[in-house]
This record gives structure tokens, sequence and C-alpha cells, in this order.
């Protein structure tokens, strides 16, 4: 099983981010706790985890914490 982000800008148009593959959930969570602060800068709004070509969960909205 691959898992893989979708990205997708403000209005939810799907937009291009690293295109990254991850042999588990927990590897791809992981990594997105470390880089959504840089997917925000460059216009990534919000998230979605497939695992192959099913949706796992999203989308999800990526907003810095007060």
């Amino acid at each position: 099983m691959v898992y893989l982000w979708r990205y997708a800008d403000e209005a939810g148009v799907v937009a291009d981010g690293p295109d990254i593959a991850f042999a588990s959930q927990e590897e791809a969570e992981g990594w997105l706790g470390e880089t959504w602060p840089e997917l925000l800068d460059h216009g990534i709004a919000e998230v979605s985890l497939f695992n192959d070509h099913q949706a796992v969960y999203g989308p999800m909205a990526l907003a810095e914490s007060a």
C-alpha cells in the first residue's frame, strides 16, 4: 500500500504539492506534521490522505495554531 497526500488551495481547487509516497499512514502524518507551515506558505490550504486510490480522510484544513 502507498499513502499519498492530495493538496488544494483556499478555493478547494486541486493544487500542486510535493509528490511523495509513504509506506504507512503514520509516516505520511508525521511528514505532514513537520511540513504543514511550508505547504501553507506555498498556497496549499487543505490536504486529503489517500491509500492507493481510496480516500482515508480529508479534506483537512491546514491552519496555524494559536
